[in-house]
């Protein structure tokens, strides 16, 4: 049998040096004694003889005896290696084993009324080695470790474990919203078809809205209008959109429209380009774009509607063929309004973003545009609505803190100056309406703008400790906590099936703008690997922010207790009698102001298919009335689309990845 030992404690002035024996195969002992520099070995005798074996068990007495010093008062008695080898086909393990009040204890034990540190190792005699035999292990050609040496790896293995997984919790937590770490980039996912085949539809409403000149026009029956749109101020401004179910260009939904299809390119992009949609997305923003460059001829001029309700909204006739006056509306500096100049800006920064690395130029030239009309916008300060009355019937708005907030949160995030950062954390106390959830929409940019900004913390480190900012963010939390239909402040404004619902007037764009920005933070948590959010104590998960916008999209595409799309032309059931001039005459139908009300009143559903097209939605009772002359439920418009496309783009795919707005 051989039998090593090492035993270590530099603590003990009569054991500092380490003690090592061994008994030989052929009965010869070694007895080994090591300092730090040397080792003087015993002489070694063959034990041939009885007496040979008495002075055998003597010397290993003697050397196990200084084996088993005992350590009291304190201190910890080291023990490095213990192996124990039989000859080949009887191998067996060592053990060490301290006796205290009837239960074998590994590597000794504490007295619980001291200090004392007991430790314990014997060579057991080999006429006694079946007491502490094991199962034999079979031939191994390398050497059998002791299972007392296995039993320490193991604990020391699990204590790192330990340490490693702790380390790196306590690293991943860096609040109570969930574990921290820099940005996961990654490409998409799998495609949810359903999500995909709406984001194909809503983009082609904007097909669908387009003025001016067309060009690869993909719409059968559509073809060119307002061609001479802006030639009384010697402007082109045939293009834009029209932005419902009549022929008006109205400037401050258009740029909102603009604003929140660039924001859903910059952050889905990549999804949509998964499924062939980045491009005629692009293409219909631009549409909008060059029609706001040709809107700002000068600093602080700025064209902001196309056309008069009140001669418009007289007549029922397909846009080639109207022909009634087109009047012209302008803010300048003796008529300023500041919403609709500053969303513009919105527009044309974050439309910057878009096109940057495509074509520079382009995007340099949308830059330069929206840095003029936000010094316009803020230091010529006026309200469209209280300057120009007659807005108020179609587009009021209710103040311009918002779009100034919005406006320069988008010229940060284009241009990385610090100055719009300043300006955004220095007019927050004024504008923010910190703490108080707000609805998104073309009129309030508020929630949109606290979560935009509270983008900035999720991934810009070198921001977190903004106070500024913080408030930003907090209040897109408690605008979250509004969302969740579990959450202790979950808004009251939903009907039985679950949506979300503010207003019986358009109701579906609270709806989709709510899940466009839920979406949205869910992806800036998960992205950032923030996986909760607290709201009033109860704490939920990012995931169910993601589910909550999938609820809608879900109920806005028919799962409903009126089992319906609100989406026109997906699925089975759809509305098929919209409010919407182009799509209820004939393409071939030649008709003038008012002869065109012969097919307003058809009981007939609308002879062209306003694919995409998102009408107003349900009531709050679930009831909804397929009717052309019903204009809060039934008639689309491009801002609403332009949320849809944000929506259906986060849904499209599975991932949670987004790439930076730069």
């Amino acid at each position: 049998m051989v039998f090593r030992f090492l035993h270590d404690d530099t603590d003990n002035k009569d054991l500092r040096n380490p003690l090592r024996y061994e008994v030989g195969d052929t009965g010869g002992l070694t007895c080994l004694r090591r300092d730090r520099n040397a080792v003087a070995k015993t002489e070694t005798k063959p034990l041939s003889s009885r007496e040979d074996e008495d002075d055998q068990r003597r010397e290993r007495r003697r050397c196990s005896g200084d084996c088993m010093r005992r350590r009291a008062g304190g201190g910890e008695l080291r023990q490095r290696h213990l192996e124990c080898e039989e000859p080949p086909m009887k191998k067996v393990r060592m053990e060490v084993v301290r006796k205290r009040r009837g239960h074998d204890l590994l590597w000794g034990s504490r007295k619980a009324n001291s200090s004392t540190l007991v430790h314990e190792c014997s060579c057991i005699d080999p006429d006694l080695i079946e007491l502490h035999r094991q199962k034999p292990m079979g031939e191994e050609k390398s050497k059998s470790r002791g299972w007392c040496g296995w039993f320490i790896a193991l604990i020391v293995l699990a204590a790192v474990i330990l340490a490693v997984v702790y380390m790196v919790k306590s690293k991943m937590k860096k609040s109570d919203d969930g574990d921290g770490a820099g940005p996961v980039p990654g490409p998409p996912g799998a495609i949810d078809k359903k999500y995909a085949d709406a984001l194909k539809l809503s983009l082609q409403f904007f097909d669908i809205q387009k003025s001016g000149k067309l060009v690869d026009n993909k719409i059968s029956w559509r073809g060119d209008s307002g061609l001479k749109d802006g030639s009384e101020a010697n402007l082109d401004l045939s293009k834009g959109l029209y932005d419902a179910g009549d022929h008006i260009k109205f400037g401050f939904p258009m740029a909102f429209t603009a604003t929140v299809l660039s924001w859903s390119i910059l952050e889905y992009g990549d999804q949509m380009d998964v499924v062939n949609q980045l491009d005629p997305a692009k293409e219909s923003l631009r549409w909008t774009t060059d029609y706001f460059i040709k809107a700002h001829p000068s600093d602080n001029v700025l064209y902001i509607q196309v056309g008069d309700p009140k001669v418009d909204h007289p007549c029922w006739e397909r846009p080639e063929t109207m022909k009634g006056k087109r009047p012209l509306i302008k803010i300048d500096a003796d008529t300023p309004g500041t919403e609709v100049a500053a969303e513009t800006a919105a527009a044309m920064a974050s439309a910057s973003l878009v096109f940057k690395d495509s074509d520079p130029q382009y995007s340099a030239t949308l830059l330069k545009h929206a840095k003029q009309l936000f010094d316009f916008a803020d230091t010529k300060r006026g309200s469209y609505s209280v300057n120009i009355p007659e807005v108020q019937d179609y587009y009021n708005s209710t103040g311009y803190g918002d779009e100034l907030l919005w406006a320069a949160s988008w010229l940060y995030h284009a241009t990385e100056d610090k100055t719009y950062l300043d300006y955004v954390t220095k007019h927050g106390n004024e504008f923010a309406s910190f703490g108080n959830p707000t609805w998104f929409s073309w009129d309030n940019k508020l929630a949109g703008t606290q979560v935009l900004l509270s983008r900035l913390l999720f991934f810009k480190k070198d921001l977190s400790g903004s106070k500024g900012l913080g408030s930003y963010r907090d209040t897109a939390k408690a605008v979250m906590c509004g969302l969740l239909p579990k959450s202790p402040t979950a808004t009251t404004s939903r009907s039985n099936g679950g949506l979300v619902l503010v207003s019986e007037w358009n109701a579906l764009q609270q709806s989709v703008s709510a899940a466009f920005l839920a979406s949205l933070f869910s992806d800036y948590m998960l992205t950032s690997r923030l996986h909760k959010i607290s709201c009033n104590g109860k704490i939920f998960k990012a995931t169910e922010l993601r589910d909550f916008a999938k609820s809608q999209a879900d109920y806005i595409l028919g799962k409903n207790p009126m089992g319906m799309s609100f989406v026109v032309g997906y699925g089975d059931k759809y509305p098929k009698y919209i409010h919407h001039r182009g799509a209820s005459i004939p393409a071939d139908a030649t008709t003038g102001c008012l002869d065109g009300f012969e097919y307003f009143n058809s009981t007939k559903p609308n002879p062209n298919i306003a694919y995409g097209a998102l009408v107003g939605g349900p009531f709050l009772n679930e009831t909804f009335r397929d009717a052309r002359d019903n204009v809060r439920q039934n008639e689309p418009t491009t801002y609403n689309n332009a949320l849809l496309v944000g929506l259906m783009s986060s849904l499209v795919t599975t991932s949670s990845a987004l790439q930076s707005l730069k």
